[in-house]
């Protein structure tokens, strides 16, 4: 999907957890771990970014398969956010720009 349909799409926005503004150039990243279920991960996810159980699904199953995904973009603030309610129940995480 290019840039400009994501942000032509509010809602599409949302449900990708990318928000805009000067400082939007940060990323929360999940990385793989044997220690919890898919449904223990997606539960969390739902929680941090406020996304769909589909879209929870989608990212479990990239961190599975692949061993990471960018969870979530957007300023750096609410990229740490989203990586201490991740940690919370003790998945692996990284921000980073």
């Amino acid at each position: 999907m290019s840039p400009q349909a994501a942000n032509a799409d509010p809602d599409l926005k949302k449900e990708t957890g990318e928000e805009s503004g000067a400082d939007s150039g940060w990323k929360t990243v999940l990385f793989n771990c044997d220690c919890h279920t898919f449904d223990q991960v997606e539960s969390q996810l739902i929680k941090a970014i406020r996304c769909s159980l589909s879209r929870a699904r989608q990212y479990s199953t990239e961190v599975h398969t692949k061993g990471s995904a960018v969870v979530y973009r957007g300023p750096c603030e609410r990229c740490e956010a989203v990586a201490m309610m991740l940690e919370d129940i003790g998945l692996i995480v990284k921000v980073a720009r």
